[in-house]
């Protein structure tokens, strides 16, 4: 059998239950009821055979369910002899072994089910047993003591046997209150006991007298026990009924506390409206109350101590890095503000130590995250291992630490503890891929009380000089003064600014203009941005520009600048300021080429400027290529296949340039003015222009000089069959207003070399 059919079969038995037991009651005058019951009982064994066979069941479960059939089928059989006390007795110890056999076989599962905190889960199972213990003593036990007063050991046995059913209920709330997920299989065996349960009351509150009852009815809930018995013992999920179950971190509160509310209500008011018959049942009914405060107040204070656990835990996850650890940044403000408070008392100078590792981005993007927490992990564990106990050890971001020592007292034994974190850097770490250098960036900030007010204040400083360090080169230690603060000051108020410097107009373009050596005229312009501020004051494109590129608002100024030069391109063409096949020149960082827009922007910027793609040059730096090498040359083709040209800005400042050639769909070669300033004079410069000239003229690329500035230069150049050139000696980067008249002087004067600039 197929573990799809034993399933389907499992359901058909407590479906054959529920249509049994409503028969059993119905033809219980008559043969139909106890056919019923038979069918049942053969039902259990037979399932009990295939589940033996098939599912391979645990020895003890399996033992149990042979136990409790047989005792079944003693006590039902000298349960309808009716022969006397003998008979009765044997039926009472039948069924007592059953409940012995419930409880046994329910301890083994639950046991494995409870979950990890199993306190207040047995408490609630206390309360629910204790109480409803209660009610079956005043409702059913005491009075069947005294219809069977003249058995004393038949009641003995059927008082063993209720106590015994308390305990089966408590261990079945216990397994299904608990934290444990509650298969199908493990509510079908819950449902057979209860059934059972209720049975064995409907018994006992017949002959108590307490309620009259056909033996159909008192017996229904058995055929219903029996049926969902097999159902459990086909269901193919029974193999695991006695396997930890996966845990729930949080189960639905509002059920359990209507049902444990009630199992403490319903007793309190049944004992209430109830009084005591004698000295027995006063005894029984103050034990057990006895009993069910003392579990209830147990219970509060469970509750009470895990609210306190809770909120202890709460507390901790929100001041500890989960990944690491250590404390996170809420908790060191915490302790430096502790060691600020403190430093007067002790005179003490508290030193903070703010570490980034560098390049960290690089192990993400090459090993994975999983390296990369595992670096993190790594180096927090080295800074605890080699570190001053005292000190006291965070991480406040990704790759940042913070190290507190509360006991420096002054700047030099700041630096030793700065040195011995940044040697311990030295040694590779230990990961599961293997071994890996890192190093890390280190600011120093010691508390002086001119300087710093608050703990904030300290870490702010340590902050600054860390990235002071960066600044440097990585790798090494930067103390923190006054002047790195202002210049952080300056950087955030030029960063704020930029962000409105679009909206507000601020920004403009100015254009220097690119000569034909041969022919002394203007071929072409390269635009250059600049930022005159509302104040008056002027920010230098080499502040603001890497600011832009950082916090990537170089993405709409650079958009801007692209349409705004060629249009101005597109308005010289038409008025005849320059010829129709001029150029323009505008630098692309590596946060634009990056862009996956910046394409489709380029493509619509010519389109509305009407100006063909071959006269637009975007400059592009060897670092960007280097850099992000598979990202450049896929946008740089892209831009290609549009039309448009692609320069090397300052060609020969970088490391890879001949390789760069051969890779990337290169069209033109701007020389670095560093070449051309000793090329009037000095032999080398020369040499090393003229095969950079040599070369683009074997592979066909264009060349352009930058930062020319002497007759003598320009002279120079053109001996050496260099086409382009641009720099003050022709023009200074000018509004686009005088380009008109600047183009027109210097076409005007013809070729080179020249006697005069022109003005």
């Amino acid at each position: 059998m197929t573990g799809r059919t034993l399933e389907r079969a499992a359901w058909s038995c407590l479906g054959a239950g529920i249509v049994g037991s409503v028969v059993h009651v119905l033809g219980g005058a008559t043969n139909i009821g106890s056919v019923v019951y038979g069918l049942a009982l053969l039902a259990i064994v037979v399932s009990t055979v295939i589940s033996a066979t098939r599912h391979q069941l645990d020895r003890r479960i399996l033992s149990g369910f042979f136990v409790i059939i047989a005792a079944i089928i003693i006590g039902q059989l000298f349960s309808a002899a009716s022969l006397g006390a003998v008979e009765h007795l044997v039926a009472e110890v039948a069924f007592f072994v059953v409940q012995i056999t419930l409880v046994l076989g329910l301890l083994l599962v639950a046991q494995r089910r409870i979950g990890r905190e199993p306190l207040g889960i047995l408490a609630d199972a206390s309360i629910l047993s204790l109480g409803a213990w209660l009610v079956v003593w005043i409702v059913v036990l005491r009075p069947l003591f005294d219809t069977v007063s003249n058995e004393p050991f038949v009641a003995g046995v059927r008082g063993l046997t209720f106590s015994l059913s308390a305990v089966v209920l408590f261990l079945l709330v216990t397994l299904l209150l608990g934290d444990s997920d509650n298969s199908t299989v493990v509510w079908l065996a819950s449902s057979a006991i209860l059934s059972s349960l209720i049975g064995d009351v409907l018994w006992a509150l017949h002959e108590a007298e307490v309620i009259t009852t056909s033996l159909a009815v008192r017996n229904a809930p058995y055929v219903m026990a029996l049926f969902a018995a097999c159902a459990t013992l086909l269901h193919p999920g029974i193999r695991n009924l006695t396997a930890q179950g996966s845990y729930h971190a949080a189960r639905p509160m509002a059920g359990r506390l209507v049902v444990v509310i009630s199992g403490l209500v319903v007793p309190i008011a049944v004992f209430a409206l109830t009084d005591a018959q004698d000295t027995r049942d006063r005894i029984v009914r103050t034990v057990s109350v006895l009993f069910l405060s003392g579990v209830v107040l147990l219970r509060v204070v469970i509750a009470v101590r895990a609210n306190a656990q809770l909120q202890s835990k709460l507390i901790e996850s929100a001041q500890t890095d989960a990944l690491t650890g250590l404390a996170n940044r809420s908790l060191m403000l915490e302790h430096v503000d502790t060691a600020l408070r403190t430093a007067w008392r002790d005179n003490r100078q508290p030193t903070v130590l703010f570490i980034d590792v560098d390049r960290f981005k690089n192990i993400n993007d090459s090993l994975g995250h999983a390296a990369g927490d595992d670096v993190l992990i790594a180096v927090a564990t080295r800074l605890r291992l080699i570190l001053p106990t005292h000190c006291v050890v965070g991480r406040i971001a990704g790759d940042e630490f913070v190290v507190l020592d509360p006991q420096t007292n002054g700047p030099n034994e700041s630096m030793v503890l700065a040195d011995r974190v940044l040697e311990s850097f030295h040694e590779p770490l230990a990961l599961r891929q293997g071994d890996v250098f890192v190093s890390a960036s280190i600011g120093v900030s010691t508390y002086r009380p001119s300087v710093t007010n608050s703990a904030d204040d300290l870490l702010r400083h340590a902050d600054t000089a860390m990235y002071r360090a960066k600044e440097s080169g990585r790798n090494c230690v930067a103390i923190f003064d006054e002047s790195m603060l202002a210049s952080v000051t300056q950087r955030l108020a030029v960063e704020t600014a930029l962000y409105r410097a679009l909206e507000r107009r601020e920004l403009r373009l100015v254009h220097q203009p690119i000569i034909d050596v041969g022919l002394g005229e203007v071929v072409g312009f390269e635009a250059l941005m600049r930022w005159d501020r509302d104040d008056g004051s002027s920010i230098s494109p080499a502040e603001f520009i890497p600011i832009a590129e950082e916090t990537g608002t170089i993405v709409p100024i650079g958009a801007w600048a692209l349409l705004e030069a060629l249009t101005h391109l597109s308005e010289w063409i038409a008025s005849g300021i320059c010829p129709r096949d001029a150029t323009m020149a505008v630098n692309v960082s590596p946060r634009q080429l990056s862009d996956p827009n910046f394409v489709n922007l380029v493509s619509e910027a010519l389109t509305r400027a009407h100006i063909p793609a071959r006269q637009l040059w975007l400059e592009v730096t060897e670092g960007v290529m280097i850099a992000q090498p598979d990202q450049a040359l896929d946008a740089l083709t892209k831009l290609c296949d549009l039309g448009v040209r692609v320069a090397i800005d300052d060609f020969g400042t970088g490391y890879s340039s001949l390789s760069l050639l051969q890779k990337f769909p290169i069209h033109c070669l701007k020389i670095d003015r560093s070449f051309i300033s000793g090329v009037a004079d000095n032999a080398d410069a020369r040499s090393l222009v003229r095969t950079i000239i040599a070369m683009c003229e074997s592979m066909g690329l264009d060349i352009v000089a930058e930062g020319v500035e002497s007759v003598r230069q320009l002279q120079v150049l053109g001996e050496m069959r260099c086409a382009k050139a641009q720099g003050y000696l022709i023009s200074h980067p000018v509004p686009p207003e005088s380009i008109a008249s600047t183009v027109a002087t210097i076409n005007d004067l013809g070729p080179w070399p020249r006697t005069r600039r022109p003005s």
